[in-house]
């Protein structure tokens, strides 16, 4: 509840008004929300029901201790057990005056909700008029309105309060003839509403009024509408007033009940009537089902568009998933695909396997191995916590330090000077050309007479004058070839062979550049001639690629015959296994089919010996079985009826005492509340009303029916435990004596096959 207090503080001593507001507001700091018996006293505290009011009352009993200590004065200050120092008494005094009402509040709002209705239906009831209390607000009970303020200074959450803003004047000191200050006439401390904030006025003000005999105003009909039920009017609220008036017309027109000769027009039209409202009321249970199905297919709707949007999202979930997965495969595929074909190039550079050692000065001559450059895959990483040589500073990462750094700068830094280039000097100081100038004026002369060469026009060939003719050189000698009778002597023969080798390649090189010094003139010459040829060198170029085609061709027909001749090779090895296989296998599974067989045989002499002796058993056992089923049988239906009979027999007497006993109380209690009202309603009520009444009797006879086969449902739902525990009791015993009548039997039954056996045995 929210505390609006207005305070003045007094002018003088200001500091004694706070300190005696703060004693106050601690004396009243200990203060509960709600007393013990506020549903009581208090007019605005409410329940809901008669239950609810039972259960305050308890509530409130409980709370207040009826306990009493009454000291004993001559074991006064004992602290022995049996000289106690006090007594307790039971206090029969009642907090409750016994003028107050201790029923609950909610009869009196029936009773007045009720003629309510009444008088909304028969205009000419008319209400009792309610004689209200004069509160006396300023009179006797001026302390139930107003109390002194609660002034918080020293609560962690304070009240909301708005105090008055203190004046500040110029203080003025006290004549000196008085002895004691001044003491101001008026001196307001403060104001507390006791109300709550659900005493707010929240709906519209209705202002009273007085009705004139023998009037009836319309604005009357429609005292039922309130604030938020009915107001402000609407379409429906409009139409049921045009209803209204014209039942009202209609009741005008309708002949007098003195009148006896127009009785059956009344009836007629009293008839129609009653079929067009029986017609609206059709028509607005039609509207509302209708209403109710819009809204259940929109719900539908709305319940299939959330669940399509779930599927799309778990469908889309799932499929980035499996994307993901995918991926994740493809990925694993191409680097599996990598280091396959890594290895694979790795293993075409060493066909012949040979180990060989690192060559350290190959390595870090190589700016491309793995001493400068290791890779990732071997599991080095040269630019780890590569970030901490970032260079992290101020001046560089921010505008303010660009700027900064900007001003400390020089200004040639900022606005460049151009300078023009001088001319360079050609020429010494004797006036000799330098070497760098001669040097360039050579060059620009060579590049000016190879520009002039490119752009010059080629003239056409002209034919040769005279046929050369190409040197045959002499054919190789064989190379003898020696036999060797171990291995030492081979690796001896083929090392002198390679070094045989390497001496003769080392003496046709030497030969070969000594050739070239001494004819480097001629080869010039050649050069610039060399165009001449053209013809026989076009020749021998073809010539050289038929050879290689041809060649290549060999090499290609040769690798084709060795994939057919391993492929053939393979094909046979297969079939050969498979041939292989499936033999053993044949064998193996005929081995043991013969032996599964032979077992087979035994098996099924040893199963006739059996069913040979057993057969006498078994019809002997079959028929007792039979026998005593059907006696089980008839047993147990005879206790079943029995049981079912006198359980049926229980609960439908106690089912009817019940129903009658529950039928009397309520139809007592529904008297007593249905005659108060009817009483009322006797003297003033007409013909047309009578009527409704009986009509509206008949609509609810079908009421205590329905509440009549609830109570059966409840009782037999009650009296079902005690059915099962019956059974339960009756199975008990019958499966005790089943039991033993069963072993009984068993006992005979072995008596009769060990003489059935004995009588074998002598026979």
């Amino acid at each position: 509840m929210s505390h609006v207090v207005t305070i003045k503080e007094p002018q003088a001593k200001p500091q004694v008004s706070q300190t005696q507001c703060r004693m106050r507001s601690e004396l009243r700091g200990n203060v509960s929300s709600s007393r013990a018996y506020d549903f009581l006293y208090d007019p605005l505290f409410t329940l809901s029901s008669e239950k609810d009011h039972a259960q305050a009352t308890i509530q409130a009993t409980l709370v207040r201790n009826k306990l009493r200590k009454v000291p004993r004065f001559r074991t006064m200050f004992s602290n022995l057990t049996h000289y106690p120092r006090f007594s307790l008494y039971w206090d029969k005094s009642d907090p409750i005056p016994p003028f107050v009402s201790r029923e609950w509040k909610g009869h009196e709002e029936q009773r007045r909700e009720a003629l309510r209705q009444l008088a909304a239906s028969d205009p000419s009831f008319q209400m009792p008029k309610e004689v209200y209390e004069d509160p006396e607000v300023t009179g006797k009970n001026r302390y139930k309105y107003f109390e002194r303020p609660f002034l918080p200074f020293y609560k962690q959450m304070p009240f909301t309060i708005a105090y008055s803003v203190t004046k500040t004047e110029p203080y003025t000191f006290p004549p000196a003839s008085t002895k004691y200050p001044p003491i101001p006439s008026k001196c307001t401390v403060g104001t507390q509403t006791d109300y709550r904030d659900s005493e707010v006025q929240t709906d519209p003000y209705s202002a009273e009024y007085v009705v004139c005999q023998d009037s009836i105003p319309e604005l009357l009909t429609l005292a039922t509408l309130t604030w938020g039920r009915g107001l402000p009017a609407g379409q429906a609220e409009v139409e049921m007033i045009e209803r209204a008036r014209e039942k009202r017309a209609w009741e005008t027109t309708l002949p007098p009940l003195t009148d006896t000769t127009q009785f059956e027009k009344r009836r007629r039209m009293m008839n129609a009537m009653e079929r067009k409202e029986w017609a609206f009321r059709e028509q607005e249970i039609q509207k509302l089902q209708d209403i109710r199905l819009e809204v259940l297919k929109q719900l539908l709707k709305k319940r299939e568009e959330n669940q399509n949007e779930v599927n799309m999202k778990k469908l889309n979930a799932q499929w980035y998933k499996l994307q993901e997965a995918k991926e994740a495969k493809v990925a694993k595929i191409q680097r599996s695909h990598v280091s396959a074909n890594r290895k694979l190039v790795g293993k075409g550079k060493n066909v012949e396997g040979k180990l060989e050692r690192r060559n350290i000065i190959k390595d870090y001559s190589d700016y491309a191995s793995q001493t400068y450059g290791p890779l990732a895959r071997l599991g080095r990483f040269p630019d780890n916590n590569s970030e901490n040589f970032v260079v992290k500073n101020h001046f560089l990462n921010t505008y303010e330090g660009l700027v900064e750094l900007e001003s400390c700068l020089p200004d040639f830094v900022t606005q460049p000077r151009i300078r023009p280039l001088k001319p360079k000097a050609i020429t010494t100081k004797a006036g000799f050309l330098k070497r760098a100038a001669r040097l360039e004026h050579e060059l620009e002369e060579v590049h000016k007479a190879l520009l002039d060469k490119k752009k010059k026009v080629l003239e056409p060939k002209k034919p040769l004058r005279f046929l050369l003719r190409n040197p045959i050189p002499p054919p190789r000698l064989p190379t003898p070839t020696l036999e060797m009778s171990s291995n030492e002597e081979e690796e001896i023969e083929m090392a002198v062979i390679f070094l045989q080798k390497l001496l003769r390649g080392r003496v046709v090189q030497n030969m070969m550049f000594e050739g070239k010094e001494k004819r480097l003139e001629l080869i010039h010459e050649l050069r610039t001639s060399h165009a001449l040829q053209e013809d026989e060198r076009l020749l021998k170029k073809a010539e050289k690629q038929v050879t290689l085609a041809l060649q290549r061709q060999r090499n290609l027909h040769e690798h084709k015959v060795l994939l057919v001749e391993n492929h053939l090779a393979g094909l046979e090895g297969r079939a050969l296994a498979d041939m292989f296989d499936f033999l053993s296998k044949e064998l193996i599974r005929l081995q043991e089919e013969r032996r599964i067989h032979a077992f087979a045989m035994l098996a099924e002499r040893q199963r006739r010996m059996r069913e040979a002796e057993e057969s006498g058993r078994r019809q002997v056992e079959q028929r007792r079985l039979r026998e005593e089923d059907q006696i089980f049988k008839e047993v147990i239906k005879v206790h079943h009826s029995t049981v079912a009979s006198y359980l049926e027999d229980i609960i439908l007497s106690t089912e009817e005492n019940t129903a009658e006993e529950q039928a009397r109380a309520e139809i007592e209690k529904m008297a007593e509340e249905i005659n108060d009202i009817a009483y009322e309603m006797e003297s003033r009520r007409t013909q047309l009303q009578s009527e409704e009444i009986v009509a509206e009797l008949v609509y609810r006879f079908l009421i205590p029916e329905v509440q009549k086969d609830f109570v059966k449902e409840k009782v037999r739902n009650a009296q079902r435990k005690h059915i099962l525990a019956a059974h339960e009791i009756i199975h008990r015993h019958t499966d005790a004596m089943v039991r033993e009548k069963f072993a009984t039997e068993q006992e005979d039954e072995v008596s009769d096959t060990e003489e059935v056996t004995q009588n074998e045995e002598n026979s």
